[in-house]
This record gives C-alpha cells, sequence and structure tokens, in this order.
C-alpha cells in the first residue's frame, strides 16, 4: 500500500513553491482572508529555486514522450467510469477515494484559471478559493478532479456543496469560500505548459501532477493504493464514505465511459430527470414525492417517485422550482401513474438518489433524494442498472424479453440479459481484446441455432470489431471484440446464449494467454473427470507450473495453464500434449488421448487440441444452452472433490455466488507469466524417467 487516502486537511507544513506571477488580484494580501493561502517565492534564492523546479518539470514531461500539443479544457471530454458491483485487488491496478462531489477540470490558460462543470458549465465564480490556487500555479495546466465541501470532521459534505453551488450573489460567494470553503481533490494531469498528456500512462500523469501541487490549499492530489482494492474498501467502508474508484495504472485518459476506471459504491446511486411531484398529504408542506425518469433508447422513461430525503426547507424550495417549469403532461414513457394528484413539470432539472434495487419493470426500490446536481445533465441520468436504461450511453433496443430460452426451468431471453449484466464485471476481463465466436439461439435451446463468427455491416460503430486473416476461409473475418458492458449486452440481445473466446488478444494473436486441457467425459463418470483434474494439479505442483480449474458448464472441466504471452499456439499445444501424455500414462483406464468417441472405451477424453490458433473455449463466466441454464464456473481447487455438481452454478446461482466470495479464483490466469522453460524441462523429466507426480 503506498499511501493512504484522507480526506481532512492535512497537517504537514505547506513547501515553498515559486511562482513567476506575483502580482494578480487574486493573488494579492487582499484576497479573502481565512482562505488556505499559498505560499509565493519572497527571496531571489527562492525564485530561483522554483524557476529551476519548473524548468525540471518540463524536461520530465518532454522526457516521457508527451507530445507539444495545446490542450484547451473547453475541448476536453472527460474520461468516466463504469460502475461495479465488488471490490476486487489485483496488480496493476491502483485505488482512489471517490469523494462525495461534483467533477471539476481546473485549468490555468494564459496565466488565467477556469473551472469547468463536466458538461462544459464554467464556475470559476463560484468557488473563487479554487480558482485563486490554480491561477498561482508556476505552469498553465489542465486537471481532472472533483471539488468537494469538508465538513467540521474533514468528510466530503453533499448538502454543504450544494449550499455553495447555489451562491450567485458576489457577497454571499465570498463569506461561502470563507464559511465553507471547497477544495478540489484532483487525481489526474491532462496537459502542462502546451504539452498533452493523456496519451501517457495514468501513473506517469499522477506522479507529474503529485510533484506539480502544493502540499497545502484548495487544491489536493488524490493519492492512491496500489493493488488492495478490498482492503480499502473495507476502510471506506468503516469510515461511511461514498466507495472508491479503481483504475488501470497504465491506462491513458480516454474520452467517455472507459472499463479501464471502475467505480465501486457502497451504496447504490444515480442521477435522475425531475419530471413531476405529487400534492403533500398530513403534515407535510412543499409536495409529497418527485417523479422520476432515467434516459431510455427513446427519450426519458419514468423510474419511479421518491418521497424520502426532504426537510421542510428543501420541499419548499423545489415546490418554488417546480411550480415554474409545469407541463400538462409528463415528458416520459413507462408506467406513469394515472389520476389526481400527480403534477407533471418540464424535464430541466436533475438530483441525484440513493436507492436499494430496481424493480423488473424499471422502477427504483427504497430510494432516498440526497439532492439537486446542477452540474449533470439529462443524458448524464442514464441510471446504471436499470433495466430499461442504456449501458454505457450506448442505446440497444431490447427485443422479445418475455420469450423463453430455457423451457424446463422458464428462464426468458431477459433472465439471460439481466445475467449477463450481473456478471459482467467478472466477464468482461476475460473477454477484453479477444476476437469471439458466438453461438446464437433466437428462439432459445431447443430452437434453431447457428454459430457466427463476421460481424454483419449493421452493428452499431461503438461495437468493437477486429479484422482478422483465417487461413481455413481463405479471407478476413471482422471478428467481434467485447470490451465493455455495452457491447456484452448487444450480442446478448441477439439471441447469443455461450460466448467462445480465442486464447490470445489482438495485437498478438500468436500468443496465447492459456494452455487449456479439456477433460471431457462423454458418458464416463464425473467422478473419473474429478480424479483426473487433481492428477493434474498435482503434476503442476511437480514441475512448479501453475494450474487454475472451471467447469465447462456441460459435463466436463477445463483446467488452465497460464502462459503469459511466452508461447506460441504450437508451443502451447506441445505442453498440453506432454501433460495429457504424463496423465494418460499414470491412468490408463479412465483416460484416453484418442479424440475419437467411439474408441475411448468409456474414458474420460484429455483434449489437448483447442490450444491450436483461431481454436476457442466457453469463456468463463458463460450461460450454457443446456436444461438448468449451466454456468462455466471457475473454482477453488479445495471445491474439486467427490461433491462437486457442475450443474449448480447456473444464471441463476452464479451471481450470488461471486457477490459471497467477492473473489473470482481464476483471474490469475491471466495475468502470471510462469517460468516455462524450467517448467518444461521439470516435465520432460519426469517423463523420460517414468516418475509420477508424487515422486
Amino acid at each position: 500500500m503506498t499511501a493512504k487516502p484522507t480526506t481532512g486537511r492535512p497537517r504537514t507544513r505547506p513547501r515553498r513553491t515559486g511562482r513567476t506571477r506575483v502580482s494578480s488580484a487574486r493573488d494579492s494580501p487582499a484576497a479573502t482572508p481565512g482562505e488556505d493561502r499559498l505560499p509565493l517565492p519572497r527571496t531571489i534564492e527562492e525564485l530561483r529555486d522554483a524557476t529551476a523546479g519548473r524548468d525540471g518539470l518540463r524536461t520530465r514531461i518532454a522526457a516521457l514522450g508527451a507530445p507539444k500539443r495545446h490542450v484547451r479544457a473547453r475541448d476536453v471530454e472527460i474520461m468516466l467510469a463504469e460502475s461495479r458491483d465488488r471490490a476486487f485487488s489485483e496488480s496493476g491496478w491502483i485505488f482512489e477515494l471517490k469523494y462525495d462531489g461534483f467533477r471539476l477540470l481546473v485549468a490555468r490558460e494564459n496565466g488565467e484559471p477556469l473551472l469547468l462543470y463536466r458538461h462544459g458549465s464554467e464556475v470559476t465564480a463560484t468557488f473563487p478559493e479554487i480558482a485563486r490556487a490554480g491561477g498561482a500555479l508556476p505552469l498553465d495546466v489542465v486537471m481532472d478532479g472533483e471539488v468537494v465541501v469538508l465538513d467540521e470532521a474533514g468528510r466530503p459534505s453533499f448538502q454543504l456543496l450544494q449550499k455553495r453551488a447555489q451562491m450567485r450573489r458576489s457577497a454571499d460567494v465570498e463569506r461561502g469560500a470563507v464559511e465553507t470553503p471547497a477544495t478540489a481533490f484532483l487525481f489526474d494531469l491532462l496537459a502542462v505548459d502546451g504539452y498533452d498528456l493523456r496519451g501517457l500512462p495514468l501513473l506517469a500523469r499522477k506522479q507529474v501532477l503529485r510533484d506539480l501541487l502544493p502540499r497545502a490549499g484548495p487544491l489536493r492530489f488524490t493519492d492512491h493504493v496500489e493493488k488492495r482494492g478490498e482492503e480499502l474498501f473495507a476502510a471506506i467502508g468503516r469510515m461511511r464514505l461514498e466507495g472508491m474508484v479503481a483504475k488501470r495504472g497504465s491506462s491513458p485518459y480516454r474520452a467517455g465511459r472507459s472499463a479501464d476506471w471502475l467505480k465501486v459504491r457502497h451504496e447504490k446511486t444515480g442521477e435522475f430527470a425531475i419530471v413531476g411531484f405529487t400534492e403533500p398529504k398530513g403534515a407535510r408542506a412543499g409536495l409529497g414525492a418527485l417523479h422520476l425518469a432515467v434516459r431510455g433508447e427513446d427519450g426519458l422513461r419514468y423510474a419511479g417517485r421518491v418521497g424520502a430525503g426532504f426537510d421542510d426547507r428543501s420541499l419548499a424550495a423545489l415546490r418554488k422550482a417546480l411550480e415554474a417549469r409545469r407541463r400538462e403532461t409528463p415528458a416520459c414513457s413507462g408506467p406513469v401513474p394515472k389520476g389526481k394528484g400527480h403534477a407533471w413539470v418540464e424535464p430541466e432539472l436533475v438530483c441525484e438518489v440513493r436507492y436499494k434495487e430496481w424493480t423488473r419493470d424499471g422502477c427504483l426500490r427504497h430510494p432516498v433524494f440526497l439532492g439537486l446536481r446542477p452540474d449533470k445533465k439529462l443524458e448524464d441520468c442514464t441510471a446504471e442498472g436499470s433495466p430499461t436504461s442504456p449501458p454505457q450511453g450506448h442505446a440497444i433496443h431490447y427485443t422479445n424479453l418475455d420469450k423463453i430460452f430455457w423451457p424446463e426451468d422458464r428462464y426468458t431471453k431477459g433472465d439471460l440479459i439481466e445475467y449477463y449484466r450481473r456478471i459482467s464485471p467478472w466477464l468482461l476481463p476475460y473477454l477484453r481484446d479477444r476476437p469471439l465466436v458466438l453461438t446464437r439461439f433466437p428462439d432459445g435451446i431447443h430452437g434453431k441455432s447457428f454459430f457466427q463468427k463476421d460481424a454483419p455491416a449493421f452493428v452499431p460503430a461503438w461495437v468493437r470489431t477486429e479484422r482478422v486473416w483465417s487461413e481455413h476461409a481463405g479471407r478476413e473475418i471482422d471478428y467481434f471484440v467485447c470490451d465493455e458492458m455495452g457491447s456484452l449486452l448487444y450480442l446478448v440481445n441477439l439471441g447469443t446464449i455461450p460466448l467462445h473466446l480465442w486464447s490470445s488478444r489482438v495485437g498478438q494473436l500468436e500468443r496465447p494467454d492459456w494452455c487449456i486441457l479439456d477433460l471431457d467425459p462423454k458418458g464416463a463418470p464425473f467422478a473419473h473427470v474429478v480424479e483426473l483434474a487433481l492428477a493434474l494439479r498435482r503434476l503442476c505442483d511437480a514441475i512448479e507450473l501453475p494450474a487454475f480449474v472451471k467447469t465447462s458448464g456441460a459435463t466436463g472441466l477445463h483446467v488452465l495453464v497460464p502462459l503469459g504471452a511466452q508461447f506460441t499456439h504450437e508451443q502451447s499445444r506441445t505442453l498440453g500434449e506432454l501433460l495429457a501424455r504424463f496423465v494418460n500414462r499414470e491412468h490408463p483406464d479412465i483416460s484416453t488421448i484418442t479424440r475419437k468417441v467411439s474408441a475411448r472405451g468409456g474414458r474420460v477424453y484429455l483434449d489437448y487440441l483447442q490450444n491450436r490458433q483461431g481454436q476457442t473455449i466457453a469463456g468463463p463466466f458463460s450461460a450454457r444452452p443446456l436444461p438448468g441454464a449451466p454456468v462455466s464456473t471457475p473454482l477453488d481447487w479445495e471445491e474439486v472433490g467427490p461433491e462437486l455438481e457442475p450443474r449448480s452454478f447456473t444464471i441463476a446461482t452464479a451471481p450470488a455466488r461471486l457477490e459471497a466470495a467477492r473473489r473470482d479464483p481464476v483471474r490469475e490466469v491471466l495475468t502470471l507469466r510462469p517460468n516455462l522453460t524450467a517448467a518444461l524441462a521439470r516435465l520432460t523429466d519426469r517423463l523420460d524417467t517414468g516418475r509420477s507426480p508424487s515422486e
């Protein structure tokens, strides 16, 4: 753990930071009293040190390979995080505290400060204490962060921030800057002194940002924890803070939502358009509840009502604001309530709501009003997780959600889509950058089905495809590549049930990430499959080679050996064959390496031929078109025993199992790079000498 994020004001003494611009009204001694003043150079020596530090920073940025390109803050499209239900720990990822505030770009352009909300609304005058600090920086910059107001305990207060954001009179703003000062927690650096840093790895950008910012004042560096996300998330929960953001340390800064940034909340929240209200009842004043809507495929769609979380003052203020926006009919579709007592308004105000979950008809369960969001617009009201809202901002026209796909179990196409939505945080790391082969069942598991490799021309532009030459077909094929939830749900909506994926990634298709041994019983007892899987594990342990196991989703097991893209497909096939031959030699009565089913004699087939280039396997967490709706499920080796029942892992049970375990026991197959040369030598030696795994 590299650092411990804090929300309170730091106790460290501010360092001396040099600046060349020292005669601005924003930096004058007459600035707002009580603010955290930034130290200015007072001597020739300090000014010389500041200049040297600034020049050194420029030299470092140039050495990092950042292109010389002017970046205007108003032209920046910010990077957004996808949602994830559970925290995780993983090498190569960093984890930051998620602040309960408004997204803010802080810039210094031509020596002048500029503050922008996420959609470009300028708020430089709203937060003068942050503007003064930004204008006092030694170089022109564009920084990304979150503006918050800390309470007396040093915790972000959304209510105090709302109060500050709504101030308009200059006297109120200046008083607010003293009584409830705002802080910009900055987590990314997009541009410095004419250099565009967005293409650099995140950790490189953050290191420059850390060195650029003062250690005290309204501009704070957002520190992070490396790898240990679950530990940080637990600490955040004990502190009763909102959540965290996980970020891939090597990721560039890209516009829009990205799976390289993942937000994990302790509670579900979302932004909603206010489309109406109900009249108050009893002793309540102002209004009874707010009618809410989210952005759907064809406009706003009703999302239910919220009546909790208000006080008398907010009720009165909301009623006044909504009265000025009245209209005759609701501005949304869906299950809109009828009858008396409902008033409808133009959807111009956005609010934030905490809720427990979504109902199947797309309404909120147990919502609580948190406050208005002046920094958000209607296009932000996608409310991730809603069964009717577009994932990652992509409009998907869902069809035939009530069609029965598993007649014996009454599971529908809608159930399948919901399963893949819930499992997507666990599944997507396996899919990312890999060509996919779909198996589509438009009429369910007992209807006609077909394979699909080639993406048709009508696929939306936001669904990624990659062109790969196929020796077998003698032409190029446009494979689907699924990197984010929107693309995943688009493919499932086509009637796709299983997802078959390559073992290698686009960019290094000749170098697989794993070697697979598929233990296929075809009528042999499953107990023999278990016995052979454990024999493979013992062998891999003996030659110091990691091995992982998952159910196939049908009747067998898959044993996966991580390669770390160090072998070619041919070398991977050779390794798989050696492992299979060794186990077959030790267990000839229950195993075979004969492919022809009629020649197997009731024994388990140790299939190593799926390691050829272009061969695919049913991906981890992939649903299967079999009665019961089973799922290919990663396992701990401790689960592989006489009691193992692969068909118990289904689209109904797998998500809850993962949420309870909070870990994927096979995930490391994507990242480990074992010493394959040494392991192969040990394996060859054992084959030559006839030693068993226990020797």
